[in-house]
């Protein structure tokens, strides 16, 4: 089921949560829809939504901002962010963030890292959320991992109600396109946005080159960086990664950084953490 790794002996039983099978099988098969509600306008907002709510909202915003703090915004802009992040439907930012910082503190450990790729591809792309384990799904136990973020109300509010706010996303689609706006940018998008965030988490620890030799096998991924707005990068991220720019030669695009540039540039980031040189 998880590849061709061996799990511990000590690891409790995993048990298929039906719940979120549903969820997402739905999702998946709503997206399929596509083709009889396609409109060249309804394509350019997937587009733009993925972009804004996977760049901005969870590269920037769950990512580089809360997670490694790597950068600073007025709280203001910090809240407008994250909740963008939340409209990308990827979890509360409590969740995000502490199965992210997991995830750097025990890499690749099959028992500590949700994510782990040790436990084969399928595992580290999407079966770990299928599996839930309680001590990365509980937030009664995930939130210490973000003690930052769980002592204050507005991602307190965020965490509880983050499937709520599609609502009224949906609801202004359908009032600007109908259902077409509707399934191409709320449906399709998701599932576009899932697995392109999955693949950092599965393709980035198998395939690509190295920059650094780190104790991880993550890897630098060309295509998984484009798809992703710069985290593909992710060797990069992992020898440092309390650094605002994933990539780091000139040929190693990252869009994610280009928006953090802007943001710099009209004095709204600041404490900008660098490569080393």
């Amino acid at each position: 089921m998880t590849g061709n790794s061996t799990v511990s002996k000590s690891e409790p039983s995993l048990v298929l949560s039906w719940t979120n099978v549903a969820f997402f099988g739905t999702i998946h098969v709503l997206a399929m829809l596509a083709p009889w509600f396609f409109s060249w306008s309804a394509l350019a907002v997937t587009i733009f939504l993925h972009w804004l709510l996977g760049s901005i909202g969870i590269c920037l915003g769950y990512h580089r901002l809360l997670s490694h703090r790597s950068f600073q915004v007025p709280k203001w802009l910090e809240y407008a962010i994250a909740t963008l992040g939340v409209l990308a439907l990827q979890g509360g930012p409590i969740f995000w963030v502490a199965g992210h910082r997991l995830h750097h503190a025990h890499t690749e450990d099959e028992n500590q890292d949700p994510y782990s790729s040790r436990r084969g591809f399928w595992w580290s792309h999407m079966l770990w959320i299928l599996y839930p384990r309680p001590e990365f799904f509980a937030e009664s136990k995930y939130a210490r991992f973000a003690p930052d973020l769980a002592r204050i109300p507005f991602y307190c509010w965020m965490e509880r109600y983050h499937l709520l706010l599609q609502v009224p996303l949906g609801l202004l689609l359908y009032g600007l396109g109908g259902w077409s706006f509707v399934i191409w940018g709320v449906f399709v998008r998701m599932v576009l946005l899932w697995h392109s965030t999955w693949l950092i988490n599965s393709a980035t620890h198998l395939w690509g080159y190295r920059t650094v030799e780190v104790e991880d096998n993550s890897r630098n991924l060309w295509w998984a960086a484009l798809l992703t707005y710069g985290e593909g990068w992710h060797n990069n991220h992992h020898a440092y990664p309390h650094v605002a720019k994933a990539g780091w030669r000139w040929w190693e695009v990252d869009m994610t950084w280009w928006a953090i540039q802007a943001l710099k540039m009209l004095g709204l980031a600041r404490k900008v953490v660098m490569p080393p040189k």
